[in-house]
């Protein structure tokens, strides 16, 4: 480098320092403030807490709200879940009693973690089911309020991530998720997209392992309890990595030529760092590699969830759950839907007169507005993030409303906005940047920094919770299906065509069964419902007990034993070979199912044998061929895949580096305060 060079690098250098001290002066003051006291010594974290204890008290009514829209699914989910866990099955993903107990997988499409956390109330504290669900919501909106306070007070202030997390908690498609379509997957995932944001920001500014850690988590937690709200998600993450990456890369040496006279050396100084590109590419690198290795990790750690249902969707029928009433034509959004205070209870219909309320919230929306004008020549790096989320908000509610219908019949796009399967679902992403947003008015470039409440902070508080104070309510109900029970659950599925879910082998969706008789005329006598004992089915062709007998000696959620003869012959009192005869299984033949022959009663597999869809009849039941043994016994089970072993693999190779890592971490410390 040339003295002419090394003398513009200094004077280029100690520039754009003095211009960014000057300009980021209060940023270095918000951020050293929230740096000075720790998260959970922070009064305004509970505050937001305490704040959101108006949102949870319709939860603490006497009763539960059975008329919303998934009030009962989520009872139901649950009610399965603890069914499994009850044999032992922690990681559940085969429900036996969904589709009137012909089976469904469930749990391998479906994100657990929210019914996982219920599912601990009810087993190691005895929670009813209901009451173990409410508390659910509840934590989900204590937990989304604390974290976006986290996320907010990272860049903006105390003041501003306080008013964002009151925001975020009474925005109103936050209520209609809590209080009218009831739906606790994407309730809780609320908990995770701010964290997301957090971490991802954190490791960009702050390159450490623990943001690595803080990544992983949040996004595995955000794929564990909703995978569809994480596809609505990613791409606002993406993007907000890539401004971060943008706007606070730093790189090792920066050149200017600016301050040359000459034409001539300008471009002799061009010339002679033709590789500048490689300082930029090292910096963004440099400052992208947390954040990208701590969402890669994340991706790892839900493994055992998202390779087996990604590869193993195809095995499940799709049409019955986007078509008819949950066709994405008949959902799209008018504009005044977006601003009216309407608010109701029922389930979204075609055209502008929904009984349910889409409103982005007046509060919100305003707050937004006011804060991105006021602050948009005052910040410099900050604005780019700003623009980030201003963007997405507005992109996102365009894809919901019937302006931009026609981006869902575009090839590619079309195909990531359809996965929403309503065209309003896209309001979550909107609801997270107005949140986000809301706070800009009191940032510290505009308020000066107080650690106490103040007139302005008070007034917005306020006034938020005011405007939302009219949709805190919910509509509590006796359930029309009776107590939770088998028998619940089939009058429910039979009288909401709900749970219903077929195989990609099933021709003709069921509408009732023989178990589902079997529970309903047990509480039709006043007994206790319990669960059948048998899976075989005895009035199938050919089972005549004289070509073929046989009866179940072994019965769980996920196993059955069948004992079997063929040719029985009354006086010797023996069976004969043939190779001819096959057991009929009232469930759907899905991938996973296994079937042995064994070597004696609860005895060792001897010998795997196949499992074919039936190939009579509409309902694809699992037929198991009998083997030529006269008799013996046989084993249907329900194992994992190939690509649940191979997902269960990377989940734990995952755990372990990521244990690794902050072991490792852990002993540099010392060595590192040492020097």
């Amino acid at each position: 480098m040339t003295l002419l060079q090394q003398e513009t690098v200094a004077v280029s250098g100690k520039d754009s320092r003095s211009n960014d001290r000057a300009t980021d002066r209060r940023v270095v003051v918000t951020q050293a403030e929230s740096q000075h006291i720790p998260l959970w010594r922070d009064r305004f974290l509970w505050l937001a807490l305490v704040l959101s204890l108006f949102a949870m008290a319709p939860f603490l009514l006497p009763g539960y709200f059975w008329g919303a829209n998934d009030a009962r699914h989520h009872v139901y989910f649950l009610f399965e879940f603890d069914r499994l866990v009850q044999d032992g099955v922690w990681w559940p993903r085969w429900s036996p009693d969904f589709a009137f107990g012909y089976g469904y997988p469930f749990f391998n499409i479906y994100g657990p973690f929210s019914h996982f956390l219920a599912e601990l109330l009810v087993h190691f504290a005895g929670f009813p089911y209901t009451a173990a669900v409410e508390a659910i919501f509840m934590v989900s909106i204590g937990a989304s309020a604390m974290s976006m306070y986290a996320f907010v007070r990272s860049w903006q202030g105390r003041a501003s991530g306080l008013v964002a997390a009151v925001v975020y908690t009474y925005i109103p498609y936050h209520l209609l998720n809590l209080y009218v379509r009831a739906n606790l997957a994407e309730s809780m995932a609320f908990f995770w997209l701010p964290l997301c944001l957090w971490s991802v920001r954190q490791g960009v500014r702050q390159p450490r392992f623990r943001w690595i850690v803080g990544a992983a988590i949040s996004y595995a937690g955000l794929m564990l309890t909703s995978n569809l709200v994480i596809v609505l998600f990613t791409p606002l993450l993406g993007l907000y990595l890539f401004v971060l990456v943008m706007v606070y890369s730093r790189p090792s040496r920066i050149v200017t030529t600016w301050h040359s006279n000459s034409r001539w050396e300008r471009w002799r100084m061009q010339l002679t760092n033709r590789f500048w590109w490689r300082d930029r590419l090292s910096a963004w690198l440099h400052t992208a590699i947390t954040p990208v290795i701590g969402l890669g990790a994340g991706v790892g750690l839900s493994a055992i969830f998202w390779l087996p249902m990604a590869l193993e969707r195809q095995y499940v029928r799709q049409d019955q759950w986007f078509d008819g009433r949950y066709a994405f034509r008949s959902h799209f959004l008018y504009f005044f839907q977006l601003f009216s205070p309407h608010w109701g209870f029922g389930i979204s219909e075609a055209g502008p007169n929904d009984e349910v309320s889409f409103q982005l919230g007046l509060a919100a929306f305003l707050l937004t507005v006011l804060g991105t004008i006021l602050l948009w020549g005052v910040v410099r790096r900050q604005r780019w993030e700003i623009l980030c989320f201003v963007i997405v908000g507005a992109a996102t509610t365009f894809f919901a409303m019937t302006w931009g219908a026609f981006l869902w019949e575009l090839p590619l796009v079309g195909a990531v906005l359809q996965f929403a399967q309503f065209p309003w679902r896209w309001l979550s992403i909107t609801a997270l940047c107005l949140s986000v947003l809301s706070g800009l008015p009191l940032h510290t470039r505009l308020v000066t920094p107080t650690p106490r409440l103040t007139i302005p902070l008070l007034t917005v508080l306020i006034a938020v919770l005011l405007a939302s104070y009219p949709y805190l309510q919910v509509q509590i109900s006796e359930p029309a299906e009776g107590p939770v029970s088998l028998a619940g659950l089939m009058r429910f599925q039979q009288s909401s065509d709900e749970m219903t879910g077929s195989t990609a082998w099933v021709k003709e969706i069921p509408t009732w069964s023989a178990a589902a008789d079997y529970y309903i005329s047990q509480d039709a006598e006043g007994k206790p419902v319990e669960p059948v004992t048998s899976l075989l089915d005895t009035n199938a062709p050919g089972f005549d007990y004289q070509t073929l007998g046989g009866g179940t000696v072994a019965h769980s959620t996920i196993r059955e034993e069948v004992y079997f003869c063929t040719d029985y012959d009354r006086d010797s009192k023996s069976c004969s070979p043939r190779d001819d005869k096959v057991l009929v299984f009232n469930h759907f033949y899905y991938p996973g199912w296994r079937a042995y022959l064994l070597d004696g009663e609860h005895g060792n597999p001897v010998e795997e044998l196949p499992i074919i869809p039936e190939e009579s009849g509409t309902l694809g039941r699992m037929t198991v061929p009998v083997p030529p043994v006269g008799e013996g016994y046989i084993l249907l089970r329900f194992e994992d895949t190939l690509p649940r072993t191979i997902g269960k693999i990377i989940s734990w190779v995952t755990i372990g580096l990521l244990v690794l890592g902050g072991a490792w971490v852990a002993l540099r410390r010392p060595q590192l305060i040492a020097l």
